[in-house]
């Protein structure tokens, strides 16, 4: 499964995984625990194939971010989301030294790393474009 159907839904924790649409909204599964949830159409609700972060030069996709990581960490798991904004940081700028430091904020790192941590849990590990037929087809 790829990040087209994984969703961050605000006040929510951690990330869904896109089930079935609904008549007012969608159903959602945690990728914590299982539980199903209905998200109404009022919810604010991510997909994190649209989400980027911001660089020195560009934004770039989560996927990219994601992939970094992996390489770094060898297709493993990294370090856990509670330590130290310091080591955060460090981590990060290891991952992505051009990244943002004015737009990109702890709070935000620490949701990538537990974001990426989550998924390499749920063996959702493919983070490339699922859109390259596509791409094909337009050549």
């Amino acid at each position: 499964m790829s990040l087209e159907k994984i969703l961050s839904i605000s006040g929510k924790p951690g990330l869904y995984k896109l089930r079935a649409q609904t008549r007012n909204g969608f159903l959602a599964e945690s990728l914590i625990d299982g539980r199903k949830i209905s998200v109404g159409a009022r919810d604010n609700v991510s997909l994190l194939s649209e989400i980027a972060i911001y660089t020195l030069t560009e934004e770039l996709p989560l996927r990219e971010v994601f992939k970094k990581i992996s390489e770094k960490e060898n297709g493993g798991p990294t370090i856990h989301h509670k330590v130290p904004k310091v080591e955060l940081e460090e981590f990060f700028f290891g991952v992505l030294p051009d990244y943002d430091e004015d737009r990109v904020y702890p709070s935000d790192i620490k949701k990538v790393v537990q974001w990426y941590n989550l998924l390499q849990k749920n063996g959702i590990t493919d983070f490339s474009e699922e859109t390259e037929g596509a791409s094909s087809e337009e050549e």
